[in-house]
């Protein structure tokens, strides 16, 4: 039996998009995939991300914004970074087989009421479900 592939999502704040991401890919792999996110300069789990996420049935309410530091000295099949600042300032993973740059917009950085907010928040959740549809799809899952 094959093991899981690894992957490691990275942000920079390990607040909303990687952490979405994270909850996404599990998902989508019908826990096929072992899915860990963190940040550069973690900052705690948006609200807005919590949210959207239960819109679709994925409960990411446990998470914890966590630092890639945790990781040092793992292996990963794939870091992807979803931010321009994390893949600027990621260090490298020695043992990554596979890296992935996916910028997303930061839906955090949007001002305004909260239906504004979690608009944005919406958007980008969409737009990491269909990149990572395709990841899987393309992807072994063993």
């Amino acid at each position: 039996m094959n093991e899981k592939k690894r992957f490691l999502i990275l942000c920079t704040g390990n607040s909303a998009r990687s952490q979405m991401a994270e909850g996404l890919l599990r998902h989508l792999s019908g826990g096929n995939f072992d899915v860990f996110s963190a940040g550069t300069k973690p900052s705690g789990l948006r609200p807005e991300a919590v949210a959207v996420m239960k819109e679709i049935g994925i409960d990411i309410s446990g998470a914890r914004s966590k630092s890639v530091d945790e990781f040092a000295g793992q292996a990963f099949d794939c870091v992807l970074t979803v931010c321009d600042k994390a893949a600027e300032h990621c260090p490298i993973i020695p043992g990554a087989k596979q890296r992935l740059h996916w910028p997303f917009e930061d839906p955090a950085a949007v001002q305004g009421t909260r239906e504004e907010r979690e608009a944005s928040f919406r958007a980008v959740r969409d737009q990491i479900r269909v990149k990572l549809q395709g990841l899987v799809e393309l992807a072994p899952l063993h």
